[in-house]
């Protein structure tokens, strides 16, 4: 019996506008560490033997064809200010063209993400049920599976209650570096602790 495959959707901001929070970062520094975040985790995504396909919900043009060199789809964000909205979109558009594999939308912000922990998350859910892995803090999400029927992610503020709320299953295990998401400069450090992907370490 084959494994379940998955199509993963990553949401990007353009690079130009995303990690406001580097406080002690020069603004070239920012675009720099939010452009090399999103190569490192589409790059540990792309290598993750559950992942059949990856797709990149991004409005910056240029910054989406060089997603695309590594090997993933690209669309823009078809509904801007809505992140569950643009995820539900980019979720409908990978039905249309993978119906065969199973949504996940994933935080774009894991610059230290490994592929071996992307994959024992996703071999942890529940077939025909929702379910998600809390970051770090145990607050927030950095990923959320469902049916593509289902698929009915809770992103924003205390997204971990808004999951269990509304029926998920919480993934548990170590999982660090998927829990390792980066919106500021300790969450950096501790993800440097982690081993950072090749894009994020060559600025760091």
């Amino acid at each position: 019996m084959s494994l379940q495959q998955y199509a993963v959707v990553v949401p990007v901001k353009p690079p130009a506008v995303g990690k406001s929070r580097l406080v002690r970062a020069t603004d070239d520094d920012r675009r720099a560490l939010a452009a090399a975040f999103a190569l490192d985790t589409v790059s540990a995504c792309l290598a993750a033997s559950r992942v059949a396909q990856v797709l990149v919900v991004t409005d910056d043009v240029p910054f989406a064809a060089q997603l695309g060199r590594l090997g993933c789809a690209a669309i823009p964000d078809g509904v801007s200010g809505d992140l569950n909205g643009s995820l539900r979109e980019a979720a409908a558009e990978a039905r249309r063209r993978w119906p065969d594999l199973v949504g996940v939308a994933l935080c774009a912000d894991l610059p230290a993400l490994r592929p071996e922990d992307l994959d024992a998350a996703l071999a942890a859910a529940l077939p025909g049920r929702a379910a998600f892995v809390a970051d770090a803090e145990r607050v927030g999400t950095t990923l959320y599976t469902a049916p593509y029927d289902e698929f009915d992610p809770r992103f924003g503020v205390e997204s971990r209650e808004a999951h269990l709320d509304a029926g998920a299953l919480e993934i548990a295990g170590d999982l660090v570096t998927l829990r390792r998401d980066v919106d500021d400069t300790e969450d950096l450090r501790a993800a440097a602790a982690l081993g950072l992907g090749p894009h994020t370490r060559a600025l760091v």
